[in-house]
C-alpha cells in the first residue's frame, strides 16, 4: 500500500468500501456504529484545520498581490468565471431534465410534506458577508465572513507595508504549519474514505435506488458532460494543459470530495493538489479556492436544474422557457449564499422551487437519495474550483 500514490490509495479505499458496504447491506447498523466513526474522525481532522488554513493562506495570498488594483482584477476574474460556469451547469441540468424526463411515471408518497426554506434577500446576503465579530465567524466556521475578514487583513498589511511585516510572517508561518498538518491528515485519507462510503452503500442498496434510478443517471450524465466538455475545453483552451493530465493530477481531491460531500471539508486537499500538481502559486490558489469552496457550486447548480424539472414532471406541471430561465438565474445567484457542506444543495433546491411556484413536496422523494446525488455534485463543485485556479493563473501570467 505504501508504494501506491495517494490517488491510488484513496481509490482502493473507496472500492473496498463499496464491496464491504454491499456485504453489510443486511446489517446497516453495524456499518453505522462500528465503521462510520472512523470516517467521522477523518472529517473532524479536516474541519479542525479548515479555519486556520483558509484564514492564514488567504491573508498571505491577498498581501502577496502587489497592489490593491491587481487584487480587484483577480477578484473580478474569479467571480466572473464562477458565475459563468454555474450558469452553464444549470443549463446543462435543464437540458438533461427535458431530454430524459426523470420524473415521468413516478408518484409521491401520500404523507410527503416538506417545509420550504425562506430565501434570503439580496440585501441580507450582502450584509451577512461582513462579520460583526470575526472571532465568532471563525468559531462558527462561517467561510464567507472569514474570507471577507482575511481579505481586509491582507489589504491592510499591503497598505501598511514594512511595519506589518511581523503580522505577515505570523500568518505565513501559520499557513505553512496548516499545509504540513494537511499532509499528515492525507496519510489517513484512504481509511477515512473507506469508512465514509461503507455506511452509505449499506444503507442505500440497489432496491432502494431502483425507483429513482432515472434521476440518478440523468444527474451523473449531466455532471459527466459538464466536467468532460466544459472543464476540458477550459483546461485545454485557457489553462494550456491536457485535460487527461489535469484530471489525473486532481483525482485525489475529486475522490475526497466524492466521499465527504463537502467542498469546505475537501478544501485543504484541493489547495494541496492545486499548488503541488497544477503548479498554481499560493498567491492565486489561496484567494481563488477558498472563495470557490463557498460560492462556486457548478455540480449543485446542475442538480437544481434537473431536480426542478423532476418535481415539475412528478406533478405534471409544464415549465415554459421564461420559468426555466428563472431557474438558471435563481440557482446561479443562490449558489453564492449556499454553504459548502453536505446537504446544502437540498436547502438551496427549496429556494429554486419557490422561484417558479413548484410544490415543495417533491423534495421528499429526492431527500431519500440525496446523499448519492450529493457525492457526484460535490465532486464537480471541487473540480470546478481547481479549473478556475488554473485558468486564472494562466490569465495572470499572460
Amino acid at each position: 500500500m505504501k508504494k501506491l500514490g495517494i490517488t491510488s490509495r484513496i481509490l482502493v479505499g473507496l472500492l473496498v468500501g463499496v464491496v464491504v458496504g454491499l456485504i453489510l447491506q443486511p446489517f446497516p447498523k453495524v456499518a453505522q456504529s462500528y465503521i462510520k466513526p472512523f470516517g467521522d474522525l477523518f472529517l473532524n481532522l479536516i474541519r479542525m484545520i479548515i479555519v486556520p488554513l483558509v484564514l492564514a493562506s488567504l491573508v498571505v495570498g491577498t498581501a502577496s498581490v502587489e497592489n490593491v488594483r491587481k487584487l480587484g482584477r483577480l477578484g473580478a476574474k474569479t467571480i466572473a468565471y464562477y458565475l459563468l460556469t454555474t450558469a452553464l451547469a444549470v443549463t446543462i441540468g435543464l437540458i438533461m431534465g427535458n431530454l430524459m424526463q426523470p420524473g415521468s411515471g413516478l408518484t409521491l408518497p401520500s404523507d410527503a410534506k416538506v417545509t420550504a426554506a425562506k430565501p434570503p434577500s439580496l440585501v441580507d446576503v450582502l450584509l451577512n458577508l461582513v462579520p460583526t465579530n470575526p472571532i465568532k465567524a471563525m468559531v462558527d466556521a462561517n467561510m464567507l465572513q472569514i474570507i471577507v475578514f482575511a481579505i481586509f487583513v491582507g489589504i491592510g498589511i499591503t497598505l501598511v507595508g514594512e511595519r506589518a511585516k511581523v503580522l505577515l510572517n505570523f500568518f505565513d508561518g501559520l499557513a505553512e504549519v496548516s499545509y504540513k498538518i494537511v499532509r499528515i491528515i492525507m496519510w489517513y485519507a484512504p481509511i477515512g474514505v473507506f469508512a465514509l462510503i461503507v455506511p452509505v452503500v449499506a444503507a442505500h442498496g440497489a432496491k432502494a435506488l431502483l425507483p429513482m434510478l432515472k434521476l440518478i443517471i440523468a444527474l451523473y450524465i449531466g455532471l459527466a458532460i459538464h466536467a468532460g466538455l466544459v472543464y476540458s475545453l477550459l483546461v485545454k483552451g485557457l489553462g494550456k494543459m491536457s485535460p487527461g493530465e489535469f484530471f489525473k493530477k486532481v483525482a485525489p481531491a475529486m475522490l475526497v470530495a466524492f466521499t465527504t460531500c463537502s467542498s469546505s471539508a475537501t478544501l485543504p486537499v484541493t489547495m494541496e493538489v492545486t499548488e503541488k500538481e497544477l503548479n498554481v502559486p499560493k498567491s492565486i490558489s489561496s484567494f481563488v479556492l477558498p472563495l470557490g469552496a463557498t460560492i462556486n457550486m457548478d455540480g449543485t447548480a446542475l442538480y437544481q436544474g434537473i431536480c426542478a424539472l423532476f418535481v415539475a414532471q412528478i406533478f405534471g406541471i409544464p415549465l415554459n422557457f421564461s420559468q426555466q430561465l428563472s431557474i438558471v438565474l435563481t440557482a446561479t445567484l443562490a449558489s453564492i449564499g449556499t454553504a459548502g457542506v453536505p446537504g446544502a444543495g437540498l436547502i438551496m433546491l427549496t429556494m429554486v422551487l419557490m422561484s417558479v411556484g413548484l410544490p415543495m413536496e417533491g423534495i421528499a422523494l429526492i431527500a431519500g437519495i440525496d446523499r448519492i446525488l450529493d457525492m457526484g455534485r460535490t465532486c464537480v463543485n471541487v473540480t470546478g474550483d481547481m479549473v478556475g485556479a488554473l485558468v486564472i493563473h494562466r490569465s495572470e501570467k499572460a
